[in-house]
């Protein structure tokens, strides 16, 4: 199977027009971190429009996995380049990024101006049980394209099962690859095992060159990463964010981290408050975490600030994606590479499945909650209900729950 944009599409500005306007919608809805706008992605893309397969849809979500920067927006990019080519690559990630980036932005110049930041509490209550509707509902979906054998089946669910324990996303992700594409491949392996002394070594390389291809953006982002200096200018800034958006894995929420050590502990550009200030004003706004930038970017350098540090922590993944879809297009015509994609594909699953799990233990905490979410899944999965009426619906009901009473 090819993954490829289409080489002349019948209507190329139309393309690129719902290209622009479904991940603008999606930047403006997506409350609640990566797994949820994951999920709308795969209901908008491959459910209703059907502009990718649920195996090319799953193809994305494992190999963005491999590589830094926010799975989601990559997602995104990714989606707009096979939609309508290099054009659709840069615009559906601006699509994504610019909607999260204007009302963290908003909020950013509210909180310098007033001390504090708005009272959105009542309509996240509601939205978050229904955003974990949609995050089992597209679990579901994926989930029974995903899952093709036992052994793939049982390899999800030991790392949802590893990561729950603590084990790095990461890591399970990884280990989880590499040992899913030898067991999958198991006869092959035995046959290279059997081959004379110094060929069965060099057959067991050859599976690996795969995975050297999608890891060497990862490597050189690295050896490119620049420590910022302790006085604060717009370039020490910009190169501070566009480390963090070249080294950064897993999910948004590992940016933290990296603003904890490095604005807070080493440079003491902000103060711990204006850090946890700025992390919840990227959770309080739809989109990418990495949002935060922006907020940071503007408490300190106002609007010049916040637009270089949210066009440098992204910046990154687009170079990433357009590395990534030279290379995609390849790993299917391997059946080392193929097995490899698809342990990494039910790896995905199984770390969703612990988000979704961890989500709801959080999320699913009083009645009003436990109602919103099933009243969500049963729209979703019985009557196919769209993200964004989910979305709408579970604000309104956290407000009529929460914000009156």
């Amino acid at each position: 199977m090819s993954i490829s944009p289409d080489p002349v599409p019948a209507s190329f500005k139309s393309r690129l027009v719902q290209v622009v306007l479904l991940f603008a919608k999606l930047g403006a809805i997506g409350f609640g971190g990566p797994a949820v706008t994951i999920a709308m992605m795969q209901d908008e893309v491959v459910v209703r429009r059907k502009w990718l397969s649920q195996e090319q849809f799953l193809d994305l979500v494992g190999t963005t996995n491999l590589i830094p920067g926010p799975n989601a927006t990559e997602i995104a990019i990714h989606v707009g380049y096979l939609r309508a080519g290099w054009p659709g690559l840069l615009l559906s990630g601006i699509g994504f990024i610019v909607p999260a980036a204007l009302i963290t932005g908003a909020i950013a110049w509210a909180y310098a101006r007033y001390g504090a930041l708005p009272q959105l509490a009542p309509f996240l209550q509601g939205i978050k049980p229904a955003v974990l509707a949609v995050i089992v509902a597209a679990l579901w979906r994926m989930g029974k394209a995903a899952a093709k054998s036992w052994k793939l089946v049982a390899l999800g669910a030991a790392v949802a099962v590893a990561s729950l324990a603590g084990v790095n996303e990461i890591l399970a992700l990884f280990a989880g690859g590499i040992l899913g594409m030898f067991w999958l491949q198991a006869d092959r392996l035995r046959a290279l095992l059997r081959r004379p002394p110094g060929m069965g070594l060099l057959g067991l390389a050859a599976p690996l060159w795969p995975l050297a291809q999608v890891a060497w953006p990862a490597v050189a982002a690295s050896a490119a990463a620049v420590a910022a200096s302790a006085e604060v200018s717009l370039w020490d800034l910009w190169l501070f964010f566009l480390k963090i958006g070249s080294v950064m894995y897993g999910s948004g929420y590992v940016l933290v981290a990296f603003l904890q050590g490095g604005l807070v502990e080493e440079l003491g550009w902000l103060s711990q408050q204006q850090l946890l200030d700025a992390i919840a004003a990227g959770q309080l706004t739809p989109g990418p975490l990495l949002s935060t930038a922006t907020f940071v970017g503007y408490l300190l350098r106002g609007l010049p600030g916040a637009a270089l540090a949210t066009i440098a922590v992204f910046l990154p993944s687009f170079v990433f994606v357009a590395a990534l879809s030279r290379i995609l297009p390849r790993f299917r015509r391997s059946p080392w590479a193929a097995a490899f994609l698809d342990a990494i594909n039910i790896c995905s699953i199984g770390l969703m499945a612990a988000v979704s799990i961890e989500l709801g233990l959080a999320t699913l905490s009083s009645w009003p909650a436990v109602g919103i979410a099933l009243l969500a899944a049963v729209a979703a999965l019985r009557w196919k209900v769209g993200s964004a009426w989910l979305v709408l619906g579970g604000a309104i009901a956290g407000w009529l729950a929460y914000g009156l009473f």
